[in-house]
């Protein structure tokens, strides 16, 4: 098996996908008979083994829909194995939305909240915050609820739990009335962005840039609701989201592959080269964006107030060094949240991420990137790739050993930590 960017390889004796939580059930109850490891892959989106196991490997692709709809309350219970864009579709058709989502729809429900993954905007919290209640199966084959009224400090845990507790199998969200969304992608100079970063969150529901190594432009996306504008999905949109942004970004990264010294080049095109772009239609259709070329990713988040320090120190690494990285950083927005391990645990939080093309060595340059983002007091993201252990994530966590008192309690025998995971949670 491999990872979507095709940086993880493993191969677990078995691949088990139940349709029912009795199955799950059963699942859990074998591996404790067994001693076995059993880990739950969703669509493989980590970019750090989490997931990984050479013992029984879980897949709910069969455990997937709406269980109830409280459309009084405005929410919605889902198995856990449901995929966003699926998810998207279904609560549509029931007059709801998820109040704010990522960039990426390919996620199982439950592999998104487990991480902690996140859209951007400064009214919304990571996925997770709009988590009401879970169930899930635990480490000795019971199945336990939690919410934000009952066994309150379990779903405090729960609600960014990395798989560690438990089995996730149903979700309940907190939605709201379906809306639309206009988003306007434009190409603005990087300086004038950055300036005025404070005001494009403060001002728009929806914000992010993008900022192209080696160049002074920075490509900027900004989603609001509109009620009475029109629809707009034309080819020209389609062109740049699907083709330009995919088919046509792939050959450049081939081309700065094969020839390094053309990355520099490459980047200040791809940088000249981006249009601005209008599209107005149902919000779960706008969110995502197609993600065809592959790439290895690091993502942390620094308090908002180290945002315009650390990314003046990014951009003189980038613009000193020889990395030869054509993709652009990513710059996204989260509300301070309460749930244990949410990088965005009290505090309000710029995500920064770097991406580096799946064929070449990222390792240099993440760690450069790196030793910025710990100068600024950044947490990772779960998924994405870092070089921490427990013992630092003690430091950067007050809730850490609280979390793995809960983990403990529910996963007696840790049949569901494999080796990363034991890197990550167990202070030696």
């Amino acid at each position: 098996m491999k990872n979507w960017s095709q940086k993880i390889n493993w191969q677990p004796k078995q691949i088990l996908q139940p349709s029912t939580e009795e199955e799950v059930q059963q699942i859990i109850k074998q591996a404790l008979n067994k001693k076995q490891n059993v880990r739950v892959v969703g669509s493989a989106h980590s970019f750090n083994p989490l997931w990984v196991t050479n013992e029984v490997m879980v897949n709910l692709d069969n455990y997937q829909g709406l269980i109830s709809v409280n459309k009084e309350k405005m929410q919605a219970t889902v198995k856990a194995g449901t995929k966003l864009h699926t998810l998207g579709n279904l609560l549509y058709k029931q007059g709801m939305a998820m109040e704010n989502l990522g960039d990426i729809d390919k996620q199982s429900i439950g592999g998104t909240i487990g991480t902690g993954t996140h859209g951007t905007g400064l009214n919304f919290g990571t996925i997770s915050t709009q988590v009401k209640a879970l169930r899930f199966v635990n480490g000795v084959g019971e199945v336990v609820t939690c919410s934000e009224t009952e066994n309150v400090t379990l779903f405090k845990a729960a609600q960014v739990s990395l798989g560690v507790l438990g089995i996730i199998t149903e979700i309940t969200l907190q939605c709201v009335p379906a809306y639309r969304l206009q988003l306007v992608n434009k190409k603005q100079p990087l300086n004038e962005v950055i300036a005025t970063f404070k005001d494009s969150i403060a001002n728009n529901r929806n914000f992010e840039f993008y900022y192209f190594p080696k160049s002074p432009t920075a490509w900027t996306k900004t989603s609001n609701i509109v009620k009475d504008a029109p629809d707009n999905l034309n080819i020209f949109n389609y062109l740049t989201e699907y083709v330009l942004e995919n088919y046509v970004y792939k050959i450049m990264c081939e081309t700065a592959r094969i020839v390094p010294t053309l990355s520099d080049g490459i980047s200040r095109f791809s940088a000249s080269a981006v249009s601005n772009v209008t599209k107005t239609y149902h919000s779960h259709k706008v969110y995502a964006t197609p993600r065809l070329v592959r790439f290895n990713e690091m993502e942390y988040n620094v308090p908002i107030e180290h945002f315009e320090a650390a990314c003046e120190e990014i951009q003189h690494t980038i613009n000193t060094s020889k990395f030869n990285v054509i993709f652009p950083i990513e710059h996204r927005v989260v509300k301070a949240d309460d749930a244990y391990l949410s990088p965005a645990y009290n505090r309000d939080a710029v995500y920064i991420a770097c991406h580096v093309y799946n064929k070449k060595d990222y390792l240099p340059y993440f760690k450069a990137l790196e030793k910025i983002f710990l100068k600024y007091d950044g947490r990772p993201h779960w998924a994405k790739i870092h070089t921490l252990t427990a013992k630092t994530f003690q430091q950067k966590y007050e809730m850490f050993d609280a979390f793995n008192a809960q983990r403990k309690q529910q996963d007696p025998l840790g049949i569901f930590l494999n080796e990363y995971l034991k890197r990550i949670l167990i202070v030696e």
